[in-house]
Formats: structure tokens, C-alpha cells, sequence
């Protein structure tokens, strides 16, 4: 029996934090949250040192890190983007595919089968998140135009029928065809999700009742209030928050969603509704430059300045270069976000909203040992997944 106990720390619980707590983890599995010290046993230690312990954040959008893309058609680009990510708090993460060819994307879903086998040094992969390609052309962002379509069943019911890692679809809901794919998806237990979409509020509204509960990249490719002949309507940003129940993520790198927008979402949308994401792409923990959005092979030129990924042209945002700790200290700092419900919003609402809330995104007996410390800064220390201790920072 592999036991750990994690001491001297500030214990972020779901509802409360725990001042100089305790943990106790058996075999991956956190047995004990603990108010007192306990006296164990056969445990490996860790002494917190008055630093914060908290779930291990969980990123339900990204396409890669550290110089490599999931859509690279490596297994070493898995395993590599998933070190750098866990170095950075990330102990769940949704792999990402791009608008592409099929045959990119099939050879993707190979890749994935082999490289969760192998992945034991990294962020835990919690299933495939699929953007596109079935987006409205005019916010296409930086998607590849090349490849994007309208939802027809002899399509996407061949690339359903190729992978059931499929956790997750993201597609514009005013498609023609878009509802039936929705159907499928749910009853497939996939998550449809409204991505780079030109949708009114009406059109939204009838999604949401088809399974479109969710929203990717939240401000991102997506219309506030519009005209047509002349006619106001809502857009999606509207319709994210006038349906009760519609989830949103929103990449909180200061960038793409800025400060007054951050603490808006915030207050009408709270903490329980809002999954923090970094939509991030290789170059992620890289330095600024030149870098490749998608695969090597067949992904678009992109530049890095200003903390963000850009089209060459500055039309448009490509992905972001942020990780989650930088996440959760920009929705501390620049929004005014309390520490735990930045966190909440990092790792249970999260696991909430991808369905594994029963096992995952909280401190408490029972669960997955997903665990992260770090300071004040949010600097991280240690990152331990399934009870493994996956990145302990060494001082210097």
C-alpha cells in the first residue's frame, strides 16, 4: 500500500479552507482531509510549508505546450505537451484537435490510444476535445478555412465511429444539420459545445434544448448583439448569460478576455458556471517568436508577442501561450477574484462540467488524489496525480 501524507499547508476545500490541515492519500485514492495532525505510518511525507493545497487544476481546452501539438502526429507531442502542462499545476487535460484534413485527425485519434497508454510522467488525458469543423466561416478566427463544413451525418458519423475517446465537440449550432449532430453527441454521452459561431440568442436557446450547454472560449469568435434588416438581436455572449444552466470557459490570460470583461462574466455568471482554460497551443511555455498553430506538417504560421499568439497579420488571436497557474493568478489579480473560487473555477466546476465530478476537481475522501501546492504567487511546487508525485520544484 502506497501511502502519502501532505502536512503544514492551507487545504482549499470545496467550501471552506483548512489552516495548518493534514492529507492523507492511499494508493492514488485521498483517504483523509484533516483539521488536526495525523500520525501515520509507512507514508512519504511532504511538508506543504504554509503553502496552499488545492485540487489539481483541470484544462478542458488545449492543443499543446512546451513546442509541441497534439495534432503534431507524434506520441512524444502527447507526452511532452502533457510534462510541461503538469510542471504547471495541470493534472487533468482535454487534448484539442484543429479544423483539418480527415485523415489528420484519424491518424490523431491513433496517436491518442497509444500515447494515454504510455503517459505516466504528465497531465492525465480525460478524453479527446474535438474543434470543428463544422464552424460559420466569418468567425472562423484562426481556424483553417481550408477544412471547415456543415454537419453532415456520413461525416461525422464516420469519425464518431473511429474513436470513442470523444469527450467533446465543439461546432456552430446555427448550422444546417447542427441539432440532429447535437442529438447524436448526446446520446453518445459527448458534450456539444458552441464554438466560432454567428448564432442570435434564438438560435441558442433552441441549441441549448438539443444538448449545446456549454461554450468554448467564451468572447472568443463568437457575436454580442447584432443587426439584421435593420432588427436587433442577442447574440451568444447575451445568450451565455440569460440561460440558466449554459456553462462557459473563458481563457483568462488577461488578453484574450481583458480585465472589465473578466469581472463582468464573473459576477453575473459566478464561479460554479465559469471553467478556466487556456486554449493553449505549442508554444506555451516557450519564448516569444515565430511558432506553428496545429501540426507541423500542415499547420498555419503564427507570431508570439505581447503574451499571445497572433495570425502573422494581427487580424486575430491564434490560441493562447498561457498555463493554468497563470490562469488562476490572473483571475486573482486583475479581476479580483477570491483565491478559492479562482481555483473552483480551475478544477471542480470544471470536472462539473466534463461529468467526472464524482471522482475528480476536490479535496475530499474518495476522490482521485489530484493535488497541487503552490505559494501565494501561485508559483508552483509540487503536482501529484493519482497520488504520483509527478513535479516537485526544486528550490534553489
Amino acid at each position: 500500500m502506497k501511502r502519502i501524507k501532505i502536512f503544514n499547508g492551507n487545504i482549499i476545500t470545496p467550501y471552506r479552507t483548512i489552516t495548518d490541515g493534514t492529507i492523507i492519500i492511499e494508493n492514488g485514492i485521498i483517504q483523509e482531509v484533516s483539521e488536526s495532525p495525523v500520525e501515520i505510518t509507512d507514508a512519504e511525507t511532504i511538508d506543504a510549508n504554509g503553502a496552499w493545497i488545492a485540487p489539481g487544476f483541470i484544462d478542458l481546452h488545449t492543443h499543446g505546450a512546451g513546442n509541441y501539438d497534439f495534432m503534431d502526429g507524434t506520441v512524444e507531442a502527447y507526452l511532452q505537451a502533457a510534462r510541461m502542462h503538469a510542471t504547471h499545476g495541470t493534472t487533468l487535460l482535454f487534448p484539442t484537435t484543429l479544423t483539418s484534413t480527415k485523415e489528420l485527425l484519424f491518424e490523431s485519434f491513433d496517436i491518442y490510444r497509444k500515447a494515454k497508454v504510455l503517459n505516466r510522467e504528465g497531465a492525465a488525458f480525460g478524453g479527446l476535445h474535438l474543434e470543428g469543423p463544422y464552424f460559420a466561416m466569418s468567425q472562423r478566427g484562426a481556424q483553417d478555412p481550408r477544412y471547415i463544413l456543415s454537419p453532415d451525418p456520413k461525416d461525422y458519423m464516420e469519425i464518431l465511429e473511429r474513436s470513442t475517446d470523444i469527450v467533446r465537440w465543439s461546432a456552430a449550432p446555427e448550422l444546417p444539420g447542427a441539432l440532429p449532430f447535437a442529438n447524436e453527441l448526446s446520446r453518445r454521452h459527448i458534450l456539444p459545445s458552441i464554438a466560432h459561431t454567428d448564432a442570435i440568442y434564438e438560435e441558442v436557446l433552441k441549441a441549448f434544448e438539443y444538448g449545446f450547454t456549454h461554450i468554448t472560449h467564451f468572447y472568443s469568435c463568437m457575436p454580442g448583439i447584432t443587426r439584421r434588416n435593420a432588427f436587433r438581436y442577442a447574440g451568444v455572449i447575451e445568450a451565455g448569460y440569460l440561460i440558466e444552466g449554459m456553462t462557459v470557459e473563458i481563457i483568462a490570460d488577461g488578453i484574450h478576455v481583458p480585465e472589465s470583461l473578466l469581472k463582468l462574466v464573473y459576477r453575473i455568471k459566478g464561479p460554479d458556471n465559469i471553467a478556466l482554460i487556456t486554449d493553449s497551443m505549442r508554444a506555451a511555455g516557450m519564448p516569444e517568436g515565430k511558432s506553428i498553430l496545429g501540426s507541423l506538417s500542415d499547420g498555419q504560421e503564427v507570431i508570439v508577442e505581447d503574451g499571445v499568439a497572433k495570425l502573422p497579420d494581427r487580424t486575430a488571436f491564434a490560441g493562447s501561450v498561457a498555463t493554468t497557474d497563470r490562469l488562476v493568478h490572473t483571475a486573482i489579480t486583475l479581476a479580483g477574484i477570491p483565491l478559492p473560487e479562482a481555483v473552483r473555477m480551475a478544477s471542480s466546476t470544471p470536472a462539473r462540467i466534463a461529468g467526472i465530478q464524482e471522482r475528480k476537481g476536490s479535496l475530499v475522501p474518495g476522490k482521485d488524489a489530484d493535488i497541487v501546492i503552490f505559494d501565494d504567487c501561485i508559483d508552483i511546487k509540487t503536482t501529484i496525480i493519482n497520488g504520483n508525485i509527478i513535479y516537485k520544484k526544486q528550490d534553489i
